[in-house]
């Protein structure tokens, strides 16, 4: 996808134009965040729009060289630039492509063991420990919000809030159902069984992205059970907030704070308000949302993993990596999602050239 002259002076006027109001000092406050932020999302385009103004200035300066003795030369620079720059202008139509406006913002990360038990439970615990080691390989920060684990050390569900640099950008594939095939802990008889979890990525809003009114809450507070000491069955500290206009239902009972557990769960809440809105302007704009790789439907399988084989396979891309031990690891998992980003990116070029 070649670029016009005029869009690339356009992208670098503009460029030209965010550098000079955020040196001239006269910015504030909320001022200073747009601009500070759209000079974030502009730079990598402006660079490439940059070397690519450059490489066809240079092409047509060495097509007008006239000196026989510098002739080979520039015939041998020629080629070079012509290879590279096929390359430079595929860089700056990716890095044009339409941004979700949510790939910057913090996510939260939602498992929940789906059929299978106990060993579903142990999964999603599998699950969370991937993405847990991803996240730190990213220099990203998981904190968990709430967590109902099972006798055997699995969990029936876990959310967590995962912030760093781009985590819902990179994340946000991995919503859908999981699939393991194994001989579960549970299983005397060595017999592979196939369980499944499912995973939800939505992306955690600002405050005044999801307006919630009190008289909308129903918060019910209660005696917390299961694991957790003593502590977690003498105090009403549980919290059950129900969203009464959508019927959305939060629970959260992990801390000894009552008042903390309600943060925690309206802060779940919002998310999944938000994630309800944009599943909604989504389903308005269902041509952008066909070009996406996966749908981000949570009852659509998306990825096997098979211990048996070593291999894990994301049937959205037709990729099959025989190095499921790295993946569940975590380094292994930027693999996968590098390549559903690009597959991502691919289908979105393909659409807008089509």
């Amino acid at each position: 996808m070649s670029v016009s002259e005029a869009r690339l002076a356009q992208i670098a006027n503009r460029f030209a134009e965010l550098e000079a109001r955020l040196a001239s000092g006269t910015l504030e406050g909320a001022e200073f965040i747009a601009a500070s932020r759209d000079y974030a999302e502009l730079e990598p385009v402006a660079r490439v729009a940059r070397e690519i103004a450059d490489m066809r200035g240079e092409l047509v300066s060495l097509a007008a060289l006239d000196d026989p003795d510098m002739r080979e030369l520039a015939d041998e620079e020629l080629r070079r630039i012509n290879a590279a720059l096929p390359e430079a202008e595929h860089r700056l139509a990716i890095a044009m492509l339409p941004r979700d406006a949510a790939d910057s913002r913090p996510a939260m990360l939602e498992i929940r063991a789906g059929t299978g038990g106990d060993e579903a439970a142990l999964f999603a615990a599998d699950l969370f420990r991937m993405y847990e080691r991803y996240a730190a390989e990213q220099g990203w920060r998981v904190e968990v919000v709430s967590v109902n684990a099972n006798d055997l050390g699995g969990y029936k569900e876990v959310v967590a809030n995962v912030t760093g640099s781009g985590v819902f950008a990179k994340l946000k594939f991995e919503s859908g159902v999981h699939r393991v095939q194994r001989v579960p802990v549970t299983e005397s008889g060595g017999r592979i069984h196939t369980s499944a979890a499912t995973v939800a990525v939505l992306p955690e809003p600002d405050e005044v992205d999801v307006r919630i009114e009190d008289k909308d809450l129903k918060i019910d507070v209660y005696r917390a059970s299961g694991a957790g000491g003593q502590h977690v069955n003498t105090t009403d500290s549980a919290v059950r907030i129900t969203h009464l206009p959508t019927g959305t239902v939060v629970t959260c009972q992990d801390g000894r704070s009552q008042h903390k557990n309600k943060d925690k769960a309206m802060q779940v809440l919002r998310a999944r308000l938000f994630e309800a809105q944009r599943d909604a302007a989504q389903g308005e704009e269902a041509e952008a949302r066909k070009a996406m790789v996966g749908s981000g439907d949570r009852s659509e399988r998306i990825r096997t993993y098979n211990f048996p084989q070593g291999r894990v396979t994301d049937h959205r891309i037709n990729l099959t990596l025989h190095r499921l031990p790295e993946i569940l690891e975590g380094p292994g998992l930027a693999e996968l999602i590098d390549a559903l980003i690009a597959e991502d990116q691919a289908k979105r070029l393909a659409a807008m050239d089509g």
